[in-house]
């Protein structure tokens, strides 16, 4: 297969998984982004991409730098996608999502605690959140690339919801599963703040998931 149809095959996935996010209910309107790391770069849904425009056509080539081409622009959040490439070698694909409960989560600037043996999924004991900072600007992007260390999805305080996966349909998979566990913890706050799991507990937790390579994360 030529590198021109490797990459007609990256636009059409992305496409793809746009539109099947959206369908989630994760990103409405022209709110979030999906990226694929591509050779030295990567392709990453446009400017203003919504479930109605995005094509293959639409996805946008961009360099780590932020150098592009065409009539389309890439997204405004093209330097956070960059900055996880750049920081997290193993990471394919990056997906941001402004989903109703991370949303409400986020703006209370309040990490993911270890409420459920599920949070254990994106790596530790909780999903961090990073403080909000303009949408688009580097320090945005640092923050974000620097929560993703040891997890593999943070919350961005007052905006939403950020991954980085192997491959662009695990990395839709996370922020699904984040935005159910931010659903879930919210509702269980509804009757008081949910127990957390103990260290212990944590410990026995992530020894099982290993033996079974359950729940595995980049």
């Amino acid at each position: 297969m030529s590198g021109e149809q490797d990459e007609q095959q990256v636009r059409e996935e992305i496409t793809e998984c746009y539109r099947y996010s959206a369908g989630l209910g994760l990103n409405e309107l022209s709110s979030g982004n999906l990226s694929c790391r591509f050779e030295d770069g990567m392709l990453i849904s446009p400017s203003g991409a919504s479930e109605a425009n995005i094509a293959p056509e639409r996805i946008v080539r961009v360099s780590l730098d932020g150098d592009w081409e065409g009539d389309v622009k890439p997204s405004s959040e093209w330097r956070m996608h960059a900055e996880i490439y750049r920081q997290h070698e193993r990471a394919q694909a990056v997906v941001h999502t402004h989903s109703d409960y991370c949303v409400a989560l986020s703006c209370h600037n309040q990490p993911l605690p270890g409420f459920h043996y599920l949070v254990g999924s994106f790596g530790g004991d909780d999903v961090p959140c990073v403080p909000y900072s303009t949408f688009g600007t580097e320090t945005l992007a640092r923050d974000a690339a620097s929560a993703l260390k040891e997890r593999s999805a943070c919350l961005l305080g007052n905006h939403g919801m950020i991954c980085r996966a192997g491959n662009l349909k695990s990395g839709v998979e996370l922020a699904q599963r984040l935005e159910i566990m931010c659903r879930q913890y919210l509702v269980s706050r509804q009757i008081g703040e949910p127990d957390r799991l103990t260290t212990a507990q944590w410990d026995e937790f992530f020894d099982r998931a290993r033996k079974v390579s359950y729940g595995r994360y980049i």
